[in-house]
């Protein structure tokens, strides 16, 4: 295998990085809970990372891997999800029992980010094929270093329980959790570097 490193992808590598993310969520226990049927789930979940991480494209700070086996996309200080864009695809494909938590849990994802200038965080995915290989450790760290010549603080919501090591390795912190009647967590982890 060749050296792993973090590339820009450009909007010609948006359906192959968004088939990678896609990928890479299939078992993620909020966006599981928010698309439990693998048909919606196909459906929905590409459209979200586009109103929600999209701009990362149209930013230049998207990145992946040579093989797109792993794929990064963060939204600059200043920057913020297409939330009107978001909201339609959320209430089209989220069934109507769960509207209103997943309305208030994206609420308070809105509301959690630091006062700051930052980096925020919204995707991150490795192929599961190819997980622990060093792919997130080498895109994540790449990345990182990056977006800090510009601006400190990064900080992200980490959707699955299992990444929080991951993410402390990488100097992020647990600053708090979201929760909404009985949702699964998101956590919320804050990066402060020198």
């Amino acid at each position: 295998m060749s050296p792993i490193s973090a590339l820009h992808a450009h909007e010609d590598d948006i359906s192959r990085v968004v088939s990678t993310l896609v990928t890479a969520f299939v078992d993620d226990p909020f966006i599981r809970w928010m698309f439990p049927e693998p048909q919606r789930y196909l459906a929905a979940f590409p459209l979200v990372l586009k109103y929600f991480a999209g701009a990362a494209f149209e930013t230049g700070t998207a990145y992946k891997s040579e093989d797109i086996k792993s794929a990064v996309l963060w939204l600059p200080p200043g920057i913020s999800p297409d939330e009107q864009g978001l909201g339609q695809v959320l209430e089209e494909n989220i069934d109507a029992e769960r509207q209103a938590q997943v309305f208030a849990v994206m609420e308070q994802v809105g509301a959690g980010h630091p006062e700051e200038a930052h980096w925020y965080l919204p995707a991150m995915g490795v192929d599961p094929r190819v997980q622990g290989r060093g792919y997130g450790a080498v895109l994540l760290g790449e990345s990182l270093r990056k977006c800090k010549t510009t601006c400190k603080l990064a900080y992200l919501e980490s959707t699955n329980p299992k990444n929080i090591p991951f993410y402390q390795r990488h100097g992020f912190d647990v600053i708090g959790e979201i929760q909404i009647d009985g949702s699964p967590v998101l956590t919320r982890m804050l990066r402060d570097s020198p």
